[in-house]
């Protein structure tokens, strides 16, 4: 894949912060992106995981500690799943 470089700027401040729970903060806002596509919908857990240098199921784990779930069902769909699995 085509890689291509951004450079963004944030107030020192934010900086500050972020540095001082992770070294590195290129790779913080890398990860933070690809998260939030993945949890848009906007790429798959194995095109983050690619992106990431992780495997894919590693990332699916990872993704879940980050509060954004696997199986994306709203509860009409998971009523009508009960419905359809109650039926004889």
């Amino acid at each position: 894949m085509p890689l291509k470089k951004l450079e963004l700027t944030f107030p020192s401040e934010v900086l500050d912060m972020l540095s001082t729970t992770y070294q590195d903060d290129a790779n913080l806002i890398k990860e933070a992106a690809v998260l939030e596509l993945y949890r848009e919908g906007k790429i798959s857990s194995g095109k983050a995981a690619e992106i990431l240098g992780m495997d894919r199921f590693e990332f699916i784990r990872y993704a879940g500690k980050k509060g954004i779930p696997y199986i994306r069902i709203t509860s009409e769909e998971l009523e009508e799943e009960v419905r359809l699995l109650e039926k004889p």
